[in-house]
């Protein structure tokens, strides 16, 4: 147990400060939407989610999901490509009347362009293609090959606030499982620092047209992020549900580290 109290402090520990000649950090961790930001060629971030529980109970559905160690290894390619490698160990999700699955999770794959230059001020565009491979335990996962692309886009509003959009469309396994279709979600959010943090919220929203009828979530989600030196930041999050489709409470804690 004390090892694993100490790893979060080793992880920021970890290696030489290196970043007076690079781009500033900048992590996807937290919140939905994705940021346009493109990782110095030849470098590394790994970005791990330490813990994550959702929670729903409405309609006579009671369901927790629990996710452990989420993934996502980002490798700066070249000035404006990098290459994205997501992976979750550990999930857990309990439903009332039908016990509980332990098991992994979808393995995710994508590459990330910038659209307009990384290293100018002004707004930020990029566009995100991404497969997720069917790896998860039966029940935990999307059920078959999907896919989606993203649009990051960043404008600055001023000194020390941002907003950020990602619209996305996505191809997602019918729920039946059998055949595809498509569904579509897009993240808005505004952000202020203060120092070392970063405080976010953000409006978020999703349609699956399933051939068994149409889904709509949607969510109210508050961020924080507090760095930690020129490469590493903490984080956490909530997220409110807005509607019957969408789980009610969401609450995430995570770190991110530049090599």
């Amino acid at each position: 147990m004390r090892l694993l109290r100490l790893t979060p402090v080793l992880f920021l520990a970890a290696g030489a400060a290196h970043a007076g000649d690079m781009r500033d950090f900048c992590a996807d961790r937290p919140g939905k939407a994705t940021p346009p930001c493109i990782l110095d060629a030849g470098h590394v971030q790994l970005e791990v989610g330490l813990a994550d529980a959702a929670v729903e109970r409405s309609a006579g559905q009671h369901e927790d999901v629990y996710a452990v160690g989420g993934a996502e290894l980002r490798v700066g390619l070249t000035g404006r490509l990098e290459l994205e490698a997501g992976w979750t160990p550990v999930i857990i999700d309990r439903q009332r009347g039908a016990g509980a699955v332990t098991g992994i999770g979808d393995a995710v794959l994508g590459l990330r362009r910038a659209l307009t230059d990384p290293d100018a001020e002004g707004t930020a565009v990029a566009i995100q293609g991404f497969v997720t491979a069917p790896t998860a335990t039966h029940g935990l996962g999307a059920g078959g090959w999907t896919g989606g692309v993203r649009l990051p886009v960043s404008l600055p509003l001023g000194k020390d606030n941002a907003l950020g959009l990602t619209p996305e469309i996505d191809v997602v396994r019918n729920a039946s499982g059998g055949g595809a279709h498509l569904a579509w979600q897009a993240a808005a959010g505004v952000s202020h620092a203060i120092g070392h943090a970063t405080l976010g919220a953000e409006l978020w929203g999703a349609v699956d047209d399933d051939p068994s009828g149409r889904f709509r979530e949607i969510s109210a989600d508050f961020t924080a992020a507090y760095a930690v030196g020129k490469d590493a930041q903490l984080d956490a999050g909530v997220n409110l549900g807005l509607n019957r489709d969408t789980p009610g409470v969401e609450l995430y804690a995570g770190i991110a580290r530049r090599f």
